[in-house]
């Protein structure tokens, strides 16, 4: 059901280029796929867009995401409790949230990303104490934040001489 739900976040992505909107919305069905019980978690930041799946409308619940920075364009495949996962090809440092650069579909290590996303949805679960909180297949866009840089194609301010 909420796999199709995809029209705020292609707003929410339309200032990015093609190649990366295309990659972001392949890795968006890959986990979909993985984590077709949960929900969608939509933040639209000033400095980013991201989205994850949880099995409550929590973000402190979350299973993995993807994020793509605004200045930069890169795009992040992650884990919110990334470094409470066995991870034997170090996806990263970090305190608690872990990730890889995802450049390229054909280079995402699918294989390896599909069983930390089984762990990761484990450990998700065992976070949530109130069971009653589990709710499926929603699209939530949890904050839209007002943007510090224009968007692709919108008119640029002129400087005052």
């Amino acid at each position: 059901m909420s796999k199709e739900q995809a029209k705020d976040l292609l707003r929410f992505l339309k200032p990015f280029d093609k190649e990366i909107i295309e990659l972001v919305m392949w890795l968006r069905d890959f986990a979909w796929d993985l984590c077709p019980e949960t929900n969608e978690l939509i933040y639209d930041n000033y400095n980013a867009v991201a989205f994850g799946w949880s099995p409550t409308e929590r973000v402190g619940h979350t299973i993995c995401s993807i994020a793509v920075g605004r200045s930069s364009k890169n795009v992040h495949f992650g884990f919110y409790w990334g470094s409470e996962l066995p991870d034997p090809d170090s996806l990263g440092e970090g305190n608690q949230y872990r990730y890889i650069l995802v450049t390229d579909k054909k280079k995402f290590p699918k294989a390896y990303i599909k069983k930390l996303v089984n762990q990761a949805y484990a450990n998700s679960l065992s976070k949530v104490k109130d069971q009653r909180e589990i709710v499926h297949g929603k699209t939530i866009v949890k904050s839209v934040s007002e943007k510090k840089r224009p968007e692709k194609g919108a008119p640029r301010k002129k400087k005052k001489k």
